[in-house]
């Protein structure tokens, strides 16, 4: 089997910083891995390098043995849910944010309806009332789930998430655990959430912008 996800030997600079050096790693279908480290270690970084956010300085990241070149970088992220702390819905109430993507060509056919869009909330512990309000005045861990609904609507299977659970609150977080246990989900994260981190099948350790451990855990 092929892993989704693979870092080789990946070094990254912004500003004449090295902020990610010599990083490998793979990540295989339907895996759960977790990046932990202190603040500054890197481990934001890694997601977004692998959206092409960040330039490679050497080495090479692969998504199911694609390169990740100028050219390839839509494809991948077209493929993947990019979950950051703040994220950016895009239009002014909630119902227009879930449908966002669904003006595009590529999905303007798989269009759902409401009743899939409220099927999803709920799956997520929120209620059909949100669609009517306004994006800015909803919370981050509203806002976070909302963009794992609009993943889930758009049928993502790899999901790039930072900080997902820090927001809610203990029946919010059991929700997107229970999403996140179904096996055709692969999932890169980053959290310091002890229950989210005993739910992933690996912990990579960063420090300093380098992968030093990796483990499960309670044995990393």
């Amino acid at each position: 089997m092929n892993p989704i996800i693979r870092f080789d030997q990946v070094s990254v600079q912004v500003r004449e910083k090295v902020i990610l050096s010599n990083i490998s790693f793979a990540l295989f279908t339907g895996e759960k891995a977790v990046l932990c480290g202190k603040s500054g270690s890197g481990k934001s970084s890694v997601l977004r390098t692998f959206i092409g956010l960040h330039a490679v300085a050497r080495g090479g990241v692969y998504f199911q043995q694609m390169p990740l070149t100028p050219v390839s970088v839509h494809a991948i992220r077209s493929a993947t849910a990019y979950i950051g702390q703040e994220p950016v819905l895009g239009a002014e109430r909630v119902r227009d944010a879930l449908l966002l993507p669904f003006q595009f060509k590529s999905h303007r056919n798989h269009r759902p309806s409401d009743v899939r869009l409220i099927e999803v909330l709920n799956r997520l512990h929120l209620t059909a009332d949100i669609l009517h309000q306004k994006s800015s005045r909803i919370s981050g861990g509203e806002k976070q789930r909302i963009a794992l609904a609009r993943g889930l609507l758009l049928g993502k299977s790899l999901y790039l998430l930072d900080e997902i659970t820090s927001a809610l609150d203990a029946d919010s977080k059991q929700a997107v655990f229970d999403v996140f246990s179904d096996p055709r989900l692969t999932v890169l994260s980053v959290a310091h959430d002890s229950d989210w981190l005993a739910r992933c099948d690996r912990i990579f350790e960063l420090e300093a912008g380098r992968l030093v451990q990796v483990g499960h855990y309670g044995n990393t």
